[in-house]
């Protein structure tokens, strides 16, 4: 089963995030995992395996695409999120601020000639769409979808906040895919306990892999704009790991405990001038960060493994100040021997 999120937390307010009962919530959810020595995994940073096994060994392939729009619809642009390789048997794509128009018709005809639209779920601004290939709905046992909004007077004013959601079961593997953004760490907590469930009892069965994608609004602490671009103009950007929030607030057992993410090899995907590959001039001049992201995470109960095949930012899509992110994992039957 694959779970989909997304979550955001903003610089300077992290620390006031976890009272001892909200920590003891996200403990008791899997989002913080400490041991009884006080330890804890943090985000394992995997290598990527540049072969996809999409043809020999692999039980389930599945791309995933998060980007944040910022307002704007480039036809060429979400075209540019899908015209690469299509050598996987599901696509999902996450949007977040997307436009007042029809994404889905223009997703729909870029991929056509390969695949068709499984599902959907949105809520406002925030819109996930499943793709399989065209042979791939008579796989589909169940599908569900959900959505579920946080703060700011239930989304009324402003724009909406939380999560959307769809759940399948294809070919007896269930996956989840929850969508989300713009919520701070303590936050992630409530909406994958709402999502799937009524009264607080879940209906739908636990994810044998969860997948966590979206502008999560995580940031580069304790460096300046200028430091940080003059790194990434020397292709240095890998020194400004250490820097990124996300990475130490699951470093120090706050959240995504256990979770997986492919090396951060490609520049910080925010902030841009829109049309452009030039970080942000404004009079704000906002350090780079690594704003998207996608995570992962296998239940070791589930018999799978994932394989990341590919983790980038595409530079090419130029309509936002936010770049998109991809990932490739190929979900293969764990052997005895692994």
């Amino acid at each position: 089963m694959i779970r989909k999120k997304d979550s955001a937390t903003r610089h300077g307010q992290l620390q006031q995030l976890y009272p001892s009962k909200v920590r003891s919530e996200l403990h008791s959810s899997g989002m913080v995992c400490i041991d009884e020595d006080g330890t804890h995994e943090g985000i394992k940073t995997i290598p990527i395996q540049k072969a996809c096994e999409f043809t020999t060994c692999s039980v389930l392939c599945v791309c995933i695409i998060t980007w944040n729009m910022n307002g704007k619809l480039s036809v060429e642009d979400v075209t540019k999120l899908v015209s690469s390789n299509r050598k996987f048997d599901l696509l999902v794509v996450g949007l977040q601020e997307v436009p007042k128009c029809d994404v889905s018709q223009v997703l729909q005809e870029a991929m056509a000639e390969t695949h068709i639209l499984l599902g959907q779920s949105s809520m406002q601004s925030l819109q996930m769409f499943l793709f399989g290939a065209r042979s791939s709905e008579k796989y589909i046992r169940e599908m569900k979808v959900d959505k579920h909004a946080v703060g700011g007077c239930g989304g009324i004013i402003g724009r909406k906040k939380g999560a959307v959601a769809m759940y399948i079961n294809f070919s007896g593997i269930r996956m989840p895919h929850e969508h989300k953004v713009e919520k701070r760490n303590s936050e992630c907590h409530h909406i994958s306990h709402a999502l799937f469930s009524k009264n607080g009892i879940p209906y739908a069965k636990s994810a044998d892999i969860t997948v966590w994608l979206g502008d999560l609004n995580y940031r580069l602490q304790g460096i300046s704009s200028i430091p940080a671009r003059t790194m990434i103009e020397e292709n240095r950007q890998s020194k400004l790991r250490g820097k990124d929030q996300l990475l130490q607030e699951a470093g120090k057992g706050e959240v995504f405990n256990g979770y997986c993410e492919g090396t951060l090899s490609f520049k910080p995907t925010y902030k841009y001038n829109v049309g452009s590959s030039s970080y942000d001039t404004s009079h704000k001049i906002r350090v780079p960060s690594w704003t998207d992201r996608i995570l992962f995470k296998v239940d070791q109960s589930s018999g799978l493994d994932a394989i990341l095949s590919s983790y980038e930012s595409l530079d090419c899509v130029s309509s936002s100040d936010h770049k998109p992110v991809k990932a490739h994992l190929c979900l293969k039957v764990r052997r005895d021997d692994d």
